[in-house]
């Protein structure tokens, strides 16, 4: 989900406009392998458009969290394993049109799919922030993929990337056993490296110490 909510105030928004000036990498250059699934930048998400800020499907984070995703990706590699990315870096722009689309309780076309178990109205209570972590560099949602046969499969978390739900809790215990496992070698792997699980979301990690922990950005993702 696109949560990383947070409560926390305004953090200052960085002039740069550009990943080089923010001191970002393009995750996906610093190692082979990376599956990416950028959900915002086209319609498969839970908004149903392409989301503002998005104009190409890229991962960027700053450089130590993104140095230390491509670690994780390595040792997943040796093991016949790959992460898919689905959101990193995330403009300031983006986080407030999830906010905008939030109190629109007129479009709800990705309910059945996305929020069936919840009220519209209820996703700006833990899933939806007027402030985002990923806006900060050091964000990423991510899934795991099995590479050991021919070809990559997704492995099965329990629920869907951005699924709105209790199932999609990282210690849900309406989970199955091999969910449960599947869930508990992705957060090893990921805390290995120094990355912290958002407990709402399997998928969503944090990498620390933040390098800018009060400081977001709004160039766009490009």
């Amino acid at each position: 989900m696109l949560a990383c909510a947070s409560a926390q105030a305004a953090p200052a928004v960085s002039p740069a406009t550009t990943p080089a000036q923010a001191g970002m990498l393009d995750v996906a250059t610093l190692a082979p392998g990376f599956s990416l699934d950028m959900r915002y930048a086209g319609s498969d998400n839970f908004t149903g458009r392409p989301v503002p800020g998005y104009d190409a499907p890229r991962c960027y984070l700053l450089e130590p969290a993104a140095q230390a995703l491509a670690r994780v990706q390595r040792t997943l590699q040796a093991q016949g394993r790959a992460l898919r990315l689905y959101d990193c870096y995330r403009p300031v722009r983006s986080v407030q049109s999830f906010v905008a689309w939030a109190h629109d309780p007129a479009d709800q076309q990705a309910k059945p799919r996305y929020y069936p178990n919840i009220d519209k109205s209820r996703l700006l209570d833990g899933y939806i922030a007027e402030h985002s972590g990923h806006s900060r560099g050091a964000t990423v949602d991510l899934g795991l993929l099995d590479c050991r046969e021919d070809g990559c499969v997704e492995v099965d978390m329990g629920t869907g990337f951005d699924r709105f739900d209790p199932l999609a809790h990282t210690d849900s215990p309406d989970i199955t056993p091999q969910q449960r496992r599947n869930r508990q070698l992705l957060l090893d792997a990921m805390r290995a490296e120094g990355f912290a699980n958002y407990p709402m979301e399997w998928w969503h990690y944090t990498f620390r110490p933040e390098p800018t922990p009060d400081t977001a950005y709004d160039f766009p993702v490009r």
